[in-house]
């Protein structure tokens, strides 16, 4: 499986942040790219955004009024995708003004971590980790327990 995080704003180097996110992604087995783009407008964010989607992947746009789904059901829905020859899923975090229609409108899922508002450069720490435990749930490793 090929992960692809696409996200606006830069993560410094050595923030507690970027060690989180490294320390995830030595973890996974599963090939996972961070492309990240400076702040812009939100129509340049888009268009950054919506261009860098590889060909076949399955979108998932990150929103505040996206489902909210368990970590089961998160690593089902992976599996489900990957059972139907599905190779690459990409994943979009918006700046701070998130997203246009137009990517929601791209998204195979919205995905939501809740109502409460988080910074961007934690979110994806938490997605990092969240997409590791989908991987060990997937393989039965015992990290994730009920």
């Amino acid at each position: 499986m090929k992960i692809h995080i696409l996200a606006i704003g830069k993560c410094k180097k050595g923030s507690p942040e970027d060690l989180l996110i490294r320390e995830y992604q030595k973890r996974l087995s599963w090939n996972l790219n961070i492309i990240e783009k400076e702040n812009d407008t939100i129509f340049k964010e888009s268009a950054f955004l919506l261009s860098h989607i590889p060909e076949g992947a399955k979108v998932v746009v990150l929103d505040e009024r996206g489902e909210n789904i368990s970590s089961q059901t998160f690593a089902q829905k992976i599996e489900n995708w990957r059972l139907n020859g599905i190779s690459e899923i990409c994943f979009l975090i918006g700046g701070a003004d998130g997203h246009t229609d137009e990517v929601r409108r791209r998204a195979d899922l919205i995905l939501s971590f809740g109502k409460l508002t988080f910074p961007h450069m934690l979110i994806r720490a938490v997605l990092t980790e969240q997409i590791y435990r989908a991987q060990t749930i997937l393989s039965g490793h015992p990290y994730h327990r009920q």
